[in-house]
């Protein structure tokens, strides 16, 4: 009885399935949070006011997270004000300063656009590891699954007819360095990370990070906006997804090996572009966005691939951080 959750979540159909789950979590913040702004009448210029509304989304996902923990029986923290510190600094890096820019740039940007732009975080964290871990440098198949996974990226930014760049530093700037913050920051989350348990920290550094985002917002004058049972529900879902899939995902990689389950990372923008096409009217049909989801998609399997060699302990030793949205 014992090994039953081991049993259980390394059975391939269930791995498959929580996994894409997760990713489809993920994928439907975005039609979500746009949602979101509509329902509040928070304008794009706002920029108070989307910090706000970030703050409340992430503290009431860092609670529904600890009550979580608690209930799994991760009630004994035992966490001196050094690691304290260093939650505090993963959670003002990893969720203020992040979504800051995120919420800035989904503002100004599409639905589908960003859910392709904020993929670049993948490549992100493969370049920087390449700097920080020995065991985890640019091999080959790496550096041309970042090269096509960026040409997916550059791609997305042009017209209809090829000639025009168009690419905001509010939007689609906004949206790459969220991206890039969230790469580094998780490296520093999975360094951390080895001496706290997983789900404890991700709960307080989404709690401290809300409040951070909320006291910034307020301070600029941001405003909670008008909610009502739909807007609330809608607070309710984007907070419940952070920390369900979370952890699920967290589970996932506890019984199996990091490359098997960060593959499905691909589906995000898919699942991005695909409800944000649905819920917000989107168009994803046209050959800039197909082709760019392809490359983009192409990129990711081919830096989180493993060799056909590799062993299930090189499969852990990968470096690649779990997204959060």
């Amino acid at each position: 009885m014992i090994h039953t959750p081991a049993i259980f979540f390394t059975r391939r159909p269930v791995v498959f399935g929580l996994a894409i789950l997760c990713t489809l979590l993920w994928g439907s913040a975005y039609p979500a949070i746009k949602t979101g702004y509509q329902l509040l009448a928070i304008a794009p210029h706002d920029i108070a006011s989307q910090m706000v509304f970030a703050g409340e989304r992430f503290l009431l996902a860092g609670i529904l997270l600890l009550i979580l923990a608690r209930i799994m029986g991760k009630h004994r923290f035992g966490m001196s004000i050094k690691k304290m510190r260093q939650i505090a600094l993963l959670g003002v890096s990893q969720t203020s300063f992040q979504y800051v820019f995120f919420y800035i740039g989904l503002a100004f940007a599409s639905g589908v656009k960003a859910s392709i732009l904020n993929a670049t975080g993948t490549f992100f964290s493969v370049i920087l590891a390449h700097f920080i871990y020995k065991n985890d440098r640019l091999s080959h198949r790496k550096s041309i699954g970042c090269l096509v996974g960026f040409a997916g990226v550059f791609l997305v930014n042009f017209n209809g007819s090829l000639l025009n760049f168009e690419f905001s530093l509010a939007g689609e700037g906004s949206i790459v360095l969220a991206a890039f913050i969230l790469a580094a920051a998780s490296i520093y989350g999975k360094k951390i990370s080895q001496e706290i348990d997983a789900m404890l920290m991700t709960a307080w550094q989404l709690a401290i990070g809300g409040l951070v985002l909320l006291a910034l917002g307020f301070a600029f004058g941001g405003k909670l906006g008008q909610f009502d049972l739909a807007s609330s529900l809608l607070l309710f879902y984007l907070a419940l997804l952070s920390s369900a899939a979370f952890a699920l995902w967290s589970t996932l990689l506890k019984y199996n090996s990091v490359a098997m389950i960060t593959v499905f990372n691909f589906l995000i923008p898919v699942f991005g572009s695909m409800l944000s096409a649905l819920f917000l009217n989107e168009s994803i049909l046209e050959w800039k966005y197909l082709l760019a989801l392809a490359l983009v998609c192409s990129g990711i399997y081919l830096v989180t691939r493993l060799p056909s060699t590799a062993t299930r302990k090189q499969a852990i030793a990968e470096e690649v951080p779990q997204p959060d949205n």
